[in-house]
């Protein structure tokens, strides 16, 4: 299986470069299995195509300011990409210069203070902050949010709050789990009237979802390490709601990932930790019986992953409507709702 047959032909006008004025005002194309039509919606319109007694299962991560500029001690200038927090006022990150800083170098922050390269590894730097406070209270105030780099712009105020899910509580992400961003609080009161059930899983995104894959056969294809938690409260909330015949719907590429890791022996289990599942045509995705997905860019890990779930010719049919009807795409873009390839 090769990368390039995960091509797809996309009108840069259809790259969605800001939110629209309401959440749940984004279109929803419903992809259910193959020889039923495909059929256009709205976000809105869930509480009625979703039935009592199914469970979404929502990532809860929280996007941190997570851009910074700052000066090398030689005097370059560099953009630093927190990808993850770490104790002490440490941080694993990536960077941005015009050549790379070594170890024991420094690097004088925008925003006051400085960041130590500790070593270098598998493409991060471990920086180590000298900062006024503790890091993550630190980004809060002088962070940049790093929108991906398909949006043509610099963030504004509008993005601190629309590049959050409402229901966004545990810090860790540097990008957010976008299907989730199409809820508001009326939509989750609407659907919790209609019997509709909540759960979260938490995976902190990492920077890496925006790497391109650079091998042409996938199977080479190294994914990268992310930190999750599926916890002993949502695989009962599974459980019983498989028990009294309701599905579980995933809202996101990353509560896939998240629950196909906590899978042991076909069963899912509590489990906090790394992963780095790769899910491609050929995995049988077991943990979820619909998916709410946006649309991924060509040739990705996440196109990869949706094609698993509902069969590539079925999601490529999808992404040629989604195209032809002019849908908004990635980050900011809307969505769609898929059932799995028929016989799985």
């Amino acid at each position: 299986m090769k990368k390039s047959d995960f091509h797809y032909d996309l009108p840069a006008e259809l790259i969605a470069q800001a939110p629209l004025a309401q959440r749940s005002a984004s279109r929803l194309l419903l992809v259910p299995p193959e020889g039923q039509a495909l059929a256009d919606a709205h976000v809105r319109d869930l509480p009625q195509l979703l039935q009592p007694g199914d469970l979404l299962v929502f990532n809860d991560t929280r996007v941190i300011p997570a851009r910074l500029f700052g000066q090398k001690d030689s005097g370059g200038r560099v953009e630093i990409l927190i990808e993850r927090l770490l104790p002490d006022n440490r941080a694993r990150a990536q960077i941005g210069a015009s050549k790379s800083p070594k170890p024991g170098g420094t690097i004088e922050l925008d925003g006051g203070g400085r960041a130590t390269v500790l070593e270098r590894e598998d493409g991060f730097y471990l920086l180590q902050f000298d900062v006024p406070d503790a890091l993550e209270s630190w980004l809060q105030q002088v962070g940049q949010l790093p929108l991906p780099p398909y949006i043509r712009r610099e963030p504004g105020a509008d993005d601190a709050e629309r590049y959050q899910t409402v229901f966004a509580r545990r810090v860790g992400a540097v990008a957010a789990p976008t299907a989730g961003l199409h809820f508001d609080e009326a939509l989750l009161q609407a659907l919790g009237e209609r019997g509709v059930r909540f759960g979260h899983v938490t995976l902190h995104v990492g920077a890496g979802t925006f790497q391109p894959v650079r091998v042409d056969d996938v199977r080479e294809h190294r994914m990268h390490s992310e930190w999750l938690n599926v916890g002993a409260e949502l695989v009962e909330q599974i459980r019983r709601t498989r028990a009294a015949g309701g599905r579980v719907v995933a809202v996101g590429t990353t509560v896939v990932r998240a629950l196909e890791s906590a899978m042991h022996e076909g069963e899912l289990h509590p489990f906090a930790g790394e992963t780095r599942i790769f899910i491609f045509p050929g995995y049988r995705i077991r943990s979820v019986d619909a998916l709410l997905t946006n649309f991924h860019l060509p040739e990705s890990t996440l196109l990869m992953l949706v094609s698993a779930f509902a069969g590539k010719s079925r999601v490529f049919e999808a992404y040629e409507h989604a195209v032809r009807e002019k849908y908004r795409f990635f980050s900011y873009g809307d969505a769609m709702l898929l059932f799995p390839e028929s016989g799985k």
